[in-house]
């Protein structure tokens, strides 16, 4: 539960400083997520569920400080983080998690669903700007973060210990 407080508590800090600071910083036309970074950390580390809660929260903030259309960002992260969650309970539990492929793989997939949802919605984006002139500056920014954003959730989020209740150790 701790935990879990820790983690939405992060999400929510990082979220603003999205909205306020590092939503003006614009390199090569990106402009880096830190909190799809944050939050594709957070669900490697603690799972679907925590990683789904916190994309919600980060999400319903970032709306809010932006007064943009409310629920599209909360969905699309949601949607994310879940994702990324799933991921990293498939990876044998010996392996490192990869925080790089993850960030790669949500960036892409953030932007896809966010230019798909967009179009449902009635708002008209460039998908040139969004797939070609935006993604892979905002991929490389994204990955610079993602180093320094994994060490700090490592550190907030220690992974927890592993249940050895189901294994069977054979001694010979």
């Amino acid at each position: 539960m701790i935990d879990l407080v820790k983690a939405v508590v992060l999400v929510l800090v990082v979220a603003v400083l999205q909205v306020t600071v590092f939503s003006t910083v614009d390199i090569l036309g990106g402009v880096p997520d830190v909190i799809l970074v944050v939050l594709v950390c957070v669900a490697l580390l603690r799972g679907p569920v925590t990683g789904a809660l916190c994309g919600f929260s980060a999400g319903l903030v970032a709306d809010v400080a932006t007064l943009d259309t409310l629920g599209v960002t909360s969905l699309l992260l949601v949607l994310v983080a879940y994702w990324v969650g799933r991921y990293g309970e498939t990876l044998v539990r010996e392996r490192r998690p990869r925080p790089y492929l993850a960030v790669v793989a949500a960036t892409v997939l953030y932007a896809i669903a966010a230019l798909a949802l967009r179009a449902v919605l009635g708002e008209s984006p460039s998908a040139r700007l969004v797939l070609v002139d935006s993604l892979f500056p905002g991929i490389a920014l994204n990955l610079i973060v993602a180093l320094p954003a994994f060490a700090l959730c490592r550190r907030l989020l220690r992974p927890p210990l592993r249940d050895r209740g189901g294994e069977v150790e054979l001694v010979g």
